[in-house]
């Protein structure tokens, strides 16, 4: 229950309905925003806020609590505005499909962190994945290496459990994960993790991790070189649910 959003409602005079068609919305999606405490997208949250005169840190206060690193913040809104999402990950799974346990396994890992540090990148991570829960949540195609699926991170019952909840995710209709297969030779993954995100105005913009801090791409040529680099991993790999029969045989591996 958004409580702030219901007293905000009675305080001006707004209904589900009247709230909804001033925002653009059905009166379910606002419903949900009341009853189930969903987080609405950025243009609709804004609209929200103008209509109820209130401020958006007021309704929705853990869209303004920010635990990320200052580095990733530029990415972080360019993924939270994205209509489709591409990503290739050959090391880990993408952040925003791993588990709590599996996450924290995988921040805790070298021990390069100090523990308040983990709790906090994790958090953020976490926050992140809020945006596939969302009522229009971005379109996720992720590719990943087949050598991710079988690396102990957290070890036997993290993976399992992570193996699991992937193949659960799997099954809504805005995630897809395809998985690039042992067998297959040298390819553009080797070179490095990345994902490609569109927006609702057709603009692309890139990511790109290493050591140290990502970076964030628009450069036409960059674009370019990153999506022939899409085009390549995303044709060495299997299809949707031949990634998921593969997921679910390892994920039993691991139990």
């Amino acid at each position: 229950m958004n409580d702030a959003l219901r007293v905000a409602l009675s305080d001006t005079g707004h209904t589900t309905e009247s709230l909804a068609e001033q925002v653009g919305v059905d009166p379910k999606t606002v419903a949900r925003w009341l009853t189930e405490g969903r987080i609405p997208h950025a243009r609709h949250r804004l609209a929200a806020a103008e209509a109820l005169r209130r401020d958006i840190s007021d309704i929705w206060p853990d869209t303004s609590r920010r635990r990320d690193p200052i580095w990733f913040r530029p990415w972080q809104e360019i993924e939270r505005e994205a209509v489709s999402l591409r990503s290739y990950q050959s090391v880990v799974l993408p952040g925003l499909l791993q588990t709590e346990a599996y996450a924290r396994a995988v921040l805790a890992g070298g021990g390069l962190l100090a523990r308040n540090d983990i709790e906090r990148h994790l958090a953020a991570r976490l926050a992140r994945q809020g945006i596939l829960n969302r009522d229009e949540p971005p379109q996720l195609t992720a590719v990943i290496d087949e050598a991710i699926l079988r690396r102990p991170v957290g070890g036997r019952t993290t993976m399992h459990e992570q193996l699991q909840a992937l193949v659960t995710t799997c099954t809504e209709p805005h995630v897809r994960v395809h998985v690039v297969p042992s067998t297959v030779g040298a390819y553009a993954g080797l070179n490095g993790p990345f994902v490609i995100a569109n927006s609702h105005d057709h603009r692309v913009a890139g990511y790109l991790d290493n050591q140290l801090q990502g970076q964030v791409v628009s450069d036409l040529e960059d674009i370019a070189a990153m999506m022939a680099a899409w085009e390549n991993v995303r044709g060495e790999a299997l299809s949707h649910w031949q990634s998921v029969d593969l997921i679910t045989e390892v994920a039993e591996t691991w139990s």
